[in-house]
């Protein structure tokens, strides 16, 4: 908290503007932008156009979009993939990206300022940066903007969700023992998916872990291991000093700079690229879809550059669109469409059934004085279903890798509250609101819970009186908007018109049954691109 108010200070004094949205020109912030291109000068190279006709166009390049065009180009599809962040590259003493610690213009997409779970405000350069918040009344959604997406700010955690009450959220639409049969284990084999390494659970960094199962373990639960994305030879380099400290100095969010997550870029998107038939292009910004009176798919796509200028706008075609933009960018595409008149034939469930996924952050205290240290990877979980059911994910403090005194907590509530997106023709936005009560609610779930283990454990601090104890303010993880089943078929085929797909988060119903949904959201994809490509269709 203290280095944020510095920062905040600091920025003052070069100036970054008043607006929460940055300006998005070349012109915001000369200073800052002369540091970026010289700190990272990969991403201010210039960039590639994509061809005016493709046979198939993927929208995004996130956990969906990632698996689709791997997949089709293993199938002999030529495709392109439109991704609006930047590519970044990865080093292991280079500092890549920012840190929650003293976040920059790297960190998130064109805001002036940013307000995290330590409810300090921090300003921040606008730039073209790998986090997006979008306000919406009532919540907060983060999401990516990078090369990779998700994989690139997410914790690392990928876990199954309990199949019953996957069953209860999913209605039967997809079948949860085909899912851990073929998909899931698919999945975990192609990002190498492993639970962590007991000398990585030893050292310092993770004493925050350890301590968390020792509290849950004293409250009556059994820990769980987590499967993690996490490359855990690039954790040990940064252990034995061959690295930067990122992974183990709380840096996770905003980004890795060494490449301890084995993101997409490792792997989906780089075998795409390797078959000669998928090309990525970063900076492509996709405004609006539609089709043409011969069928064929328009994507209206301004390209940008890392500062936000708007370089080109173009008018693409192709002959089938996959939209893996993510919850939000997928749906907002959706219901412009439907609402302008560019996809005609879309039904009344686009734009419905969206959700948070559950999401709080909580906090306790030690229950003893000892060095916290700031280990990013998720060691472990606990499953509660007394009220409504969710699981405590072990977290860590971001950007603070030293001793607060805290134990973090990430809790997914099964919370069945949903929202719908509208279109708003004066402002030609696309938005939603998301009601007080829901996160009041899932919030007292996951409090009673962490409370619970706080007093069994004899946590030290209670942080209730000053409000840090458990907030709700903002989801990671959202979700629905073009539902399997609803919007689409059950493999994603937008009904009404063949030869559009969802493809990502949006295709599911506002919730993954209490886990993070990145195994999830890969996992429908890996089996929807399948029976697509199997059909032909």
């Amino acid at each position: 908290m203290l280095k944020a108010a510095g920062l905040a200070a600091v920025l003052a004094g070069v100036g970054t503007g008043a607006a929460t949205r940055g300006a998005g020109s070349a012109s915001a912030n000369p200073l800052w932008n002369a540091l970026f291109e010289a700190w990272v000068p990969e991403i201010f190279a210039p960039l590639p156009d994509p061809p005016e006709h493709s046979e198939a166009i993927v929208i995004g390049s996130g956990f969906g979009a990632a698996v689709t065009a791997l997949r089709l180009a293993e199938a002999g599809v030529q495709n392109t993939v439109l991704e609006r962040g930047s590519r970044w590259p990865n080093d292991p003493w280079r500092e890549i990206f920012t840190g929650d610690d003293l976040p920059d213009g790297r960190g998130f997409w064109h805001r002036t300022s940013f307000t995290g779970i330590t409810k300090v405000p921090v300003p921040c350069a606008d730039f073209g940066g790998v986090l997006d918040v979008t306000e919406y009344p009532g919540i907060d959604v983060w999401r990516a903007s990078a090369v990779g997406g998700g994989s690139i700010v997410f914790s690392g955690a990928m876990v199954a969700p309990p199949k019953h009450l996957f069953d209860h959220v999913f209605g039967g639409v997809v079948n949860f023992d085909e899912l851990d049969s073929v998909y899931y284990p698919r999945v975990r084999q192609m990002l190498r998916l492993s639970t962590m390494p007991q000398d990585v659970y030893d050292s310092a960094p993770f004493a925050h872990s350890r301590v968390w199962d020792q509290q849950v373990r004293a409250a009556g639960y059994a820990p769980q291991p987590n499967d993690s994305i996490f490359n855990w030879d690039v954790v040990r380099a940064e252990l034995a000093g061959n690295s930067r400290p990122s992974a183990t100095a709380a840096r996770s969010n905003l980004g890795n700079s060494n490449g301890a997550k084995f993101d997409l870029n490792q792997n989906y998107l780089r075998y795409a690229e390797g078959t000669g038939r998928s090309a990525i292009f970063p900076g492509h910004r996709v405004d609006t879809i539609g089709q043409d009176a011969n069928g064929k798919y328009v994507v209206t796509v301004s390209k940008l550059a890392p500062t936000g200028q708007v370089l080109r706008t173009r008018t693409l075609t192709c002959d089938r669109l996959f939209l893996g933009a993510g919850s939000v960018g997928t749906s907002e595409l959706l219901v412009r469409a439907q609402a302008t008149g560019t996809l005609r034939n879309l039904n009344e469930h686009v734009g419905d059934g969206w959700g948070t996924n559950g999401d709080v952050v909580l906090a306790r205290s030690f229950s003893y004085p000892s060095m916290n240290g700031g280990g990013v990877p998720s060691a472990s979980r606990i499953f509660d279903d007394a009220g409504m059911p969710l699981h405590l994910e072990n977290w860590y403090v971001p950007g603070i890798p030293m001793d607060t005194g805290a134990i973090a907590s990430l809790g997914i509530v099964l919370d069945p509250t949903r929202a719908r997106f509208g279109y708003d023709r004066g402002r030609n936005a696309v938005g939603l609101a998301w009601p007080r009560e829901a996160q009041d609610q899932i919030v007292a779930a996951c409090r009673a819970v962490d409370h619970r283990v706080g007093q069994a454990s004899g946590a030290m601090v209670d942080y209730t009186a000053i409000g840090f104890d458990a907030q709700g303010f903002f989801t990671a993880h959202p979700l629905g908007g073009a539902v399997l089943g609803r919007a689409t078929d059950g493999y994603g085929r937008v009904i009404g018109h063949p030869g559009l797909y969802v493809m990502d988060g949006a295709g599911i119903p506002g919730s993954t049954a209490t886990v993070n949904p990145s195994l999830t959201i890969t996992a429908l994809a890996e089996r929807n691109i399948e029976a697509i490509i199997r059909a032909g269709s």
